[in-house]
């Protein structure tokens, strides 16, 4: 029996309704101000809470009273949505059938309206549906199809309306996009099976009778058709879909411009359907085979988006195929698998065509087929003689389409640059990956481009110089080289790379302008540093096109910016070995000489005197330092060479700092500050020139840079912009840490002197790592100053902590809590590396510091903090615990094994907090550590004194004590739960 219920049927399900409230609503909705749009949600809100709250909306909603006002029926469309999906399984019988003549009445407004809704109401109407759908059908509306299939004779609206509806049911029941419950599948295999018992028929013939009825007058409602047949293929029987006339209407929307992507689409995804292979293979075969005789795919007409969607289908083709033939060859049925073979090679032109067009988006659409299509062949044991042809026409087709696009923006990359590097990103792994299948191919055909393009570079566009280097600098990372060596082993490698690199050389197309030709000229010639062992006389022309107008003089920042840290990088990598160093000395004093001015360092009195920044003149002093320490040269000299390039730097320091000291404005203040901090950093810079072979003692250049240090500390005494340097001191004392020896260390008093006067909780903590590596360098070294100053610094660092601060200032609080996670890791440093500090302490000074060590153990709710706490006082325990100082023992027993207990039970101790985990973890191994050094006598004192003053029982006392004796992994996983169970 249909239950087909209509407007006229509606009408016995009405109920009273608040008008005042729904006026009210209209009125709130349309209101500008966000009180009244929070009065009209609220409202809403109440509505969806009440029992017959979606009726009053399904009557408002199909009233008419409400045709004008899209406010007001969203809303309530919302709150029966709400229903539909929080209670409508519950629903009574009654209830179920008035939303079904609420639905129906909808459909019916929707079919007979005299104009059509706004789309989102629509849509909005259409979720309604299917949520009504997916609970009603198949139980409880059996005959939802035939029931609302009937609003269809309405016209194009119904028809519309309809269609969103599928949309909607398709994204409730079958979109795998959407995570859906174990509940809700199983229920929508239910709903599928039923469909397509009872309703694929029909759904099929409704399809069918839209498309051809609408192709004209309504191409919309076709695409819209179209989108909906191909989602619903992918469950139904493939024979609703390809078969004669739906095959023929497809192929008729192909040749209509208004509707052939989406017929293509649509063809898309019934080829997508997941099939057994044979049947996936014929498929694919006969839609190619009828799509062909059609000449669709040789349509030419520069439309790129329909050329976008059939490169798209031929992916989907080439990848159902591959998919197919790997599925056959594994079940061994050697004829099915060469039919399908045979048949994706046929497919390999179409996908060459497309990825050789000259939209970027069209090729873009094949590159998945053609990476699987070489990752196939990789699984065979040789290539056919089609493949090879293939391939090769594969190669051709990504080196033409590497070359930049002809209006790409070099000066202004934006958007559409950036896509295309993307897509060159993705064009140079397919290049890489043919090297993996046929490297002889590749070098062949790189070394044949590369000699004919680069010898006549003057006479060609830029755009193939570029490819022909950048292909060449590809080879690299597309035939790697064991350790780099890519001018040994292989030697048909080898000496095809060696032929381009000397033609990249002596071509001279490094003096191509194009920034795009100088950028992978150097780059290039980074990558293959290794081809001047084999060709050393190429060096000089090579040095001087890093320093002329072509490199770090050159008009473009970007490439000036560039070379800057390539240069470094080339210098660094000749020499690696004495054969580099031999060669690159003679030119050593000469490359200098031409670095001089890029030496210079900016100042706001003159300006800028070079074109780099900062940042690319870190690089130049690092290039000129390491020139100077991996040379030849005697020791004498290299300090000669090594003061000149630092002198800049010292004169300027002076003569920036007195203009700081009498600067008023704070502007200029900051200028000169700024330059300051620079001088350091490049000073800084220089000294990465050594290393641990080649070091600053070896190289005779010691007092070039403890003459700098002497200068800086100078600047520790300028109150103004105070913050920048002591940065810069900071920084430079770090790096004087890693180069220098003991010559450090009379320094080490005047600058911490200097750098604790009056610091604020920000400057002590980045002060205290400067102190720490000072510490792990010097180790026993360092125990007698150290000894001297230990207190001093800690009472500062009380003092700043101590020192008053607004609740309100966030910024104050987190610099101290940083300040007491350094002063912590501070002392254990110390415990870690020199603990005769410590003991060097009158007993009142330790004493206070250790007890700093409890309070902050148990005290501070900084689970960092407290873990170092912790590490520290196990250290302690393990030095000291048996015999190591007087007192010591008493000061666990009265002191650490209490904080043991006390700050796990502390209510910011949040046991389930990952880093408390960390600080209980080695709360654990302190009373492990205890026992391991005090034995019994550590029991005796849990059993007689501690547990029993604390009020633990007997028996939680000895599941305490049993478990501290199993392993460390043991006893931190009990202890979290008995802390837990304490707590609770």
């Amino acid at each position: 029996m249909s239950m087909h219920v209509g407007i006229s049927n509606y009408s016995e399900f009405r109920i009273p309704m608040d008008e005042m409230a729904l006026q009210g609503l209209a009125s709130l909705a349309m209101a500008p101000d966000a009180e009244s749009q929070n009065k009209a949600v609220q409202f809403v809100e109440q509505l969806k809470q009440s029992t017959d709250g979606w009726k009053i909306c399904a009557q408002a909603f199909t009233s008419g009273l409400y045709h004008q006002n899209d406010h007001v029926k969203f809303f309530c469309l919302q709150v029966c949505e709400y229903v539909l999906k929080t209670r409508y399984v519950q629903a009574s019988s009654e209830d179920k059938t008035s939303m079904k003549g609420f639905i129906m009445a909808c459909l019916d407004m929707e079919a007979n309206a005299s104009s059509q809704s706004k789309p989102f109401l629509r849509n909005k109407l259409a979720q309604v549906v299917s949520l009504a759908f997916v609970v009603d059908y198949p139980q409880h509306w059996p005959n939802f199809f035939n029931d609302t299939l009937v609003t269809l004779t309405h016209g194009p609206l119904a028809v519309d309306m309809y269609l969103r509806v599928l949309m909607a049911i398709d994204g409730e029941v079958v979109d795998r996009d959407i995570a859906h419950t174990a509940e809700e599948s199983q229920r929508n295999t239910l709903i599928k099976d039923a469909m397509r018992e009872q309703s694929v028929n029909q759904l099929s013939d409704m399809w069918f009778q839209v498309m051809t009825t609408y192709e004209s007058s309504q191409p919309d409602i076709v695409s819209m058709c179209l989108e909906i047949v191909g989602r619903y293929v992918s469950w139904m029987d493939i024979g609703f879909f390809a078969n004669d006339r739906m095959v023929t209407l497809l192929l008729r929307f192909l040749t209509l411009q208004s509707l052939r992507e989406s017929a293509c689409d649509c063809v898309h995804e019934i080829i997508s359907k997941g099939m057994e292979p044979v049947g996936k293979t014929s498929l694919i075969e006969s839609f190619v085979s009828v799509l062909d005789n059609a000449g669709i795919f040789k349509v030419d007409d520069g439309d790129v988006d329909f050329l976008c969607k059939l490169a798209k289908l031929i992916n989907g083709m080439g990848l159902g195929l591959i998919s197919s033939w790997q599925k056959l060859s594994k079940m061994g049925t050697t004829k099915n698998s060469e039919t399908t073979r045979s048949a994706l090679e046929s497919k390999v032109p179409y996908m060459l065509r497309f990825l050789g067009d000259e939209d970027d988006d069209v090729s873009a659409a094949v590159l998945e087929f053609a990476t699987e299509y070489i990752a196939m062949i990789k699984t065979m044991p040789s290539m056919s003689t089609v493949q090879k042809k293939h391939i090769e026409g594969l190669l051709v087709t990504i080196i033409k389409k590497l070359k930049y696009d002809t209006d790409y923006n070099f000066d202004r990359e934006g958007e559409d640059e950036a896509d295309f590097q993307e897509y060159r990103k993705q064009a140079r792994v397919i290049f890489n990956n043919i090297a993996g299948l046929d490297s002889q191919m590749i070098l062949v055909h790189v070394h044949e481009l590369v000699s004919q393009t680069l010898p006549q570079w003057k006479s060609l566009d830029f755009r193939d110089v570029e490819v022909a280097v950048t292909l060449l600098y590809s080879l690299g990372e597309a035939i790697p080289a064991s350790h780099g060596q890519h001018f040994s082993g292989n030697l048909e490698k080898a000496s095809a790379l060696q032929s381009m690199m000397r033609t990249l050389i002596t071509s001279q197309v490094s003096r191509h302008g194009h920034v795009a030709v100088l950028l992978q000229f150097f780059e290039t010639v980074v990558r293959y540093d290794r081809f001047f062992a084999c060709e050393p006389q190429h060096i000089p022309e090579v040095l001087m096109a890093f320093l002329d107008e072509r490199g770090l003089r050159n008009g473009s920042p970007k490439v000036r910016s560039r070379v800057a840290y390539l240069f470094l990088r080339f210098v660094k990598s000749t020499n690696l070995s004495v054969f580099f160093r031999s060669h690159l000395t003679p030119y050593l004093e000469e490359v200098l000489k031409q670095m001089q001015d890029l030496l210079t360092i900016n100042s706001p009195d003159n300006g800028l005197t070079h074109s780099l920044s900062d940042g690319d003149q870190l690089f130049i002093y690092e290039t000129a330092s390491t020139l100077v320490v991996s040379s030849a040269l005697e020791p004498e000299k290299k300090e000669v060479l090594m003061k000149q390039l630092l002198t800049p730097i010292a004169s300027k320091f002076d003569a920036m700092l007195n203009r700081l000291r009498q600067e008023t404005d704070e502007k200029r203040q900051q200028a000169y500050a700024e330059c300051i901090h620079n001088a350091m950093s490049l000073a800084s810079r220089a000294s990465k020139g050594f290393s641990g072979q080649l070091t600053m003692k070896q190289c005779g250049c010691v007092s070039a840079f403890t003459e700098l240090l002497s200068i800086f500390l100078a600047a520790l005494e300028v109150s103004n912009q105070r913050g920048s340097l002591q940065s810069g001191v900071r920084q430079y004392l770090h790096r004087m840490v890693v180069c220098l020896g003991p010559e450090i260390l009379p320094f080490l008093p005047e600058a911490m002197e200097r750098l604790l006067k009056q610091p604020d909780a920000r400057e002590l903590y980045d002060f205290l790592p400067l102190v720490n590596q000072i510490i792990m360098k010097f180790r026993g070294d360092i125990v007698p100053f150290l000894s001297q100053v230990f207190m001093p610094l800690v009472m500062t660092i009380y003092r700043v902590l101590g020192a008053p601060s607004d609740h309100n200032d966030r910024v104050s609080a987190e610099e101290k809590k940083l300040l007491q996670r350094g002063y912590f890791l501070f002392l254990a440093t110390i415990v870690s590396n020199c603990l005769d500090v410590l003991k060097a302490q009158e007993m009142q000074n330790l004493n206070q510091v250790l007890m700093s060590i409890i309070s902050g153990a148990v005290e501070l709710p900084d689970p960092q903090s407290q873990k170092s706490c912790f590490s520290i006082l196990k250290k302690l325990i393990e030095v000291w615990g048996k015999e190591g100082l007087d007192g010591f023992p008493e000061f666990m027993y009265k002191e650490i094994v209490p904080a043991c207990f006390l700050a796990p039970m502390k209510p910011t101790f949040d046991l389930s907090d990952g880093q408390t985990t960390l600080a209980l973890g080695e709360c654990a191994s302190c009373m492990q550590e205890i026992f391991k050094q005090r034995g019994q006598e550590l029991l005796v004192f849990l059993r007689t004194d501690f547990f029993p003053s604390r009020g633990i029982s007997p028996d939680d006392a000895e599941y305490y004590i049993a478990n501290m004796q199993t392993n460390t992994k043991a006893f931190r996983s009990w202890l979290k739960n008995f802390f837990v169970r304490a707590k609770s």
